[in-house]
């Protein structure tokens, strides 16, 4: 992928706008959170690796005050309305697909859901690596779709409507692609704990069961940290 590979909106589909998909991940967000080990963020750097419109680091922001953030994503737009809504948060957001420039700027990155849209996994690894600080750590969101009954529905999808496609990667491929780079490596399935929302209009399940299935056996989070 080119430096100047940009867009206006990753999610083109005008009947479910990125506003609408942003409203539906407060749930998802604060579960995240419950899964790092970071307590205190007040002195740390944080970024966030395809930002969007910039909600997560706001919700973190509240959940978990830190010193300063940046948010980086390829689509124009949605990082206007981000750098739009930040306020007076010690946030920036910014639309760029070269990280590495901010070199040893970072303690604490986060990627939510973006792993299955990056094709180059070695070269993802090489570039969180560089702007991470001595002792950084990265939490990465995965879903491994492989085996669910709504991933041919979902994959179709995602790539008539996404700007980028969705890419099925294998979770020692993930794991192999940081190893290589030095980072320790830790996993953990997200599982629920509390009930699960249900909604009849669901946009990528065709099923109650293939949701459930999402839910217990095939969401994780990933734990990079540099060592010593």
């Amino acid at each position: 992928m080119t430096a100047n590979f940009l867009y206006n909106v990753w999610w083109k589909d005008q009947a479910e706008t990125e506003q609408a998909m942003e409203e539906t991940h407060n749930r998802f967000w604060k579960k995240v959170l419950s899964y790092i080990k970071e307590e205190d963020l007040s002195n740390l750097s944080v970024f966030d690796f395809g930002c969007n419109q910039g909600g997560f680091l706001r919700f973190l922001y509240y959940e978990k005050p830190f010193k300063n953030a940046l948010g980086i994503d390829l689509a124009r737009q949605s990082v206007e309305v981000a750098n739009s809504r930040k306020g007076n948060l010690p946030i920036q957001y910014e639309a760029t697909n070269t990280p590495e420039k901010y070199e040893n700027q970072f303690d604490l990155a986060f990627s939510i859901s973006v792993i299955y849209l990056i094709a180059d996994l070695k070269e993802h690894a090489s570039k969180i690596k560089k702007i991470l600080k001595s002792k950084g750590v990265y939490y990465a969101t995965y879903t491994d779709y492989n085996g669910n009954p709504s991933l041919p529905y979902m994959k179709k999808k995602i790539d008539e409507n996404a700007s980028i496609p969705m890419l099925l990667h294998d979770l020692e491929d993930i794991s192999n692609a940081f190893l290589e780079e030095g980072f320790n490596v830790g996993i953990r399935k997200m599982i629920p704990d509390d009930y699960i929302e249900i909604n009849s209009n669901d946009r990528f399940f065709r099923s109650l069961n293939d949701r459930i299935q999402y839910e217990y056996e095939q969401a994780y989070i990933f734990r990079f940290s540099l060592k010593d």
